[in-house]
C-alpha cells in the first residue's frame, strides 16, 4: 500500500481516494472511501482500454452482470462507472490477506484449514454460477482469507478482458497452473472449469505447491501436464484427498458440483465450519491491520499502513503476517464416506486461535484476472 503520486486522481464519482494498492495489467487500483464511510478497492482501466469500445461495451456488460453477485463469499462490484473518461469499478473490501501470501509465509494449511477453505470457495462458487457466471481464473491470489471466511474476488470481470485478448491474439487466457483440461486447450468452459480449478487451489493450500508443476520450465509444460498428465497430490491430508481428487477429474462431467462439496464436507451448515478457521499467527495479522485502515484518514503524507506483504501488481498486498509463527501441523486422518467426511482426529475444535467469526471492516485486495 502506497501513498497518492502526483498523477493519481484523488476522486473517482463519489469515493474519495486514499491510498494505491497496486497496479498492472488491466489498470491501477485504490483504496478509497464513499461520503457513508465504506471502505472499497477501485479498479481504474487503462486509457488504451478505455479507448477500445469493444473493451468498453464488455466491461459495461459484465459490471451488470457481476452486480448481481452478492454473496457472502465474494467481494462483489458496488459501483462502477463504464461510460466515465476511465471506466472504473468499486468492489467491496475485504480484510484478508491471499492464499499466495500466507502460504509463501507459513507453508502449508493444516488439514481442517484447508477443509473451511473447501467449504466456502464452494459456497462461493455457488454464489458466482447462480449469477450466470463462470469465474474462470480462481487461483490463490485471488482468493483472500478473511476471519469469517475465504473471498473468491474477480468474478465476471475476467470476461470483459479475456474477450480483447482472445479477439485479438487468441492466446489462452488464464493462470495456467489452476486453469482446467478444456480451457487450456481453447474449449468452452462451463462451472466444472471452476470446480477443477478449485481442486488445484486445494492441492496448493494443502501442500504448499502446485499440484502440476510451478511452470518453471515453461507455460506449455505446464498446460501439456494439466492436459495429459496426473496431479502430484503428496501430502494432502487422506480426508481430503478423494475430494481434490475428483474435483481434478480430466473429464469435466465427472467432477462434484459446488452444491454437493458443500453438502459432502458441510452438512451442518457453512457457517459453523468457519467458526475461528484461520491459524492464529494470520488472525493475529488481520486484525492489527484493520485498526491501521481505519485510521486511513490522516493526511497523506502520513506514513502507509503496514501492508500484509510484498508490494502488489494490481492488487493491495496482503500476506506476510509473523514468519516466526508457523501454521501447525496435521494428522492425517482416516477417509470417512463423501467426499471429506469428518475432520482429521483432533481438527474437531479449532485448534488455532483464530479471529472472532464476524466481519472486520475493511479489505486488502482486488485482484486482477490474469495476473
Amino acid at each position: 500500500m502506497e501513498t497518492l503520486q502526483p498523477d493519481d486522481p484523488r476522486e473517482l464519482g463519489s469515493y474519495r481516494l486514499l491510498r494505491r494498492l497496486g497496479a498492472g495489467g488491466m489498470g491501477r487500483v485504490y483504496l478509497a472511501r464513499s461520503p457513508g464511510g465504506r471502505t472499497v478497492a477501485v479498479k481504474v482501466v487503462r486509457p488504451d482500454l478505455a479507448a477500445d469500445a469493444g473493451f468498453r461495451e464488455r466491461f459495461r456488460h459484465e459490471v451488470e452482470i457481476a452486480k448481481a453477485v452478492s454473496g457472502r463469499y465474494t467481494a462483489p462490484v458496488v459501483d462502477a462507472d463504464p461510460d466515465a473518461s476511465l471506466p472504473w469499478l468499486a468492489t467491496s473490501y475485504v480484510l484478508g490477506p491471499d492464499l499466495t501470501d500466507v502460504v509463501a509465509a507459513h507453508g502449508a494449511l493444516p488439514e481442517r484449514t484447508v477443509r473451511a477453505l473447501a467449504v466456502g470457495l464452494a459456497a462461493a462458487l455457488q454464489e458466482v454460477h447462480a449469477a450466470g457466471l463462470v469465474h474462470r481464473d480462481l487461483k490463490p491470489s485471488n482468493v483472500l482469507l478473511a476471519a469469517d471466511g475465504p473471498r473468491v474476488i474477480d468474478f465476471g470481470i475476467a470476461r470483459a478482458v479475456d474477450g480483447s485478448r482472445m479477439t485479438q491474439t487468441g492466446v489462452v487466457v488464464g493462470s495456467p497452473g489452476y486453469m482446467s483440461p478444456e480451457q487450456a486447450q481453447g474449449k468452452d468452459v462451463g462451472t466444472a472449469g471452476d470446480v477443477f480449478s478449485l481442486g488445484a487451489v486445494l492441492a496448493f493450500a494443502a501442500t504448499g505447491r502446485g499440484a502440476y508443476g510451478d511452470g518453471a520450465s515453461s507455460h506449455a509444460a505446464l498446460l501439456y501436464q494439466i492436459v495429459h498428465g496426473e496431479p502430484d497430490l503428496t501430502g494432502v491430508p487422506q480426508s481430503l484427498l478423494g475430494l481434490v481428487r475428483a474435483c481434478l477429474m480430466k473429464d469435466p462431467a465427472q467432477r462434484p458440483a459446488p452444491a454437493q462439496i458443500v453438502t459432502s464436507l458441510a452438512p451442518q451448515g457453512v457457517e459453523p465450519v468457519l467458526t475461528d478457521w484461520l491459524p492464529s499467527a494470520v488472525a493475529s495479522t488481520i486484525a492489527t491491520h484493520a485498526a491501521g485502515i481505519l485510521d486511513l484518514d490522516a493526511p497523506e503524507s502520513a506514513p502507509a499502513v503496514a501492508s500484509f506483504g510484498p508490494a502488489p501488481t494490481m492488487t493491495a498486498g496482503p500476506g506476510a503476517g509473523n514468519p516466526a509463527q508457523a501454521y501447525g501441523g496435521h494428522p492425517g486422518g482416516a477417509p470417512t464416506p463423501g467426499y471429506g467426511g469428518a475432520p482429521a482426529p483432533g481438527h474437531g475444535a479449532p485448534a488455532h486461535g483464530g479471529a472472532p467469526g464476524a466481519s472486520l471492516p475493511g479489505t486488502v485486495r482486488l485482484g486482477e484476472p490474469g495476473a
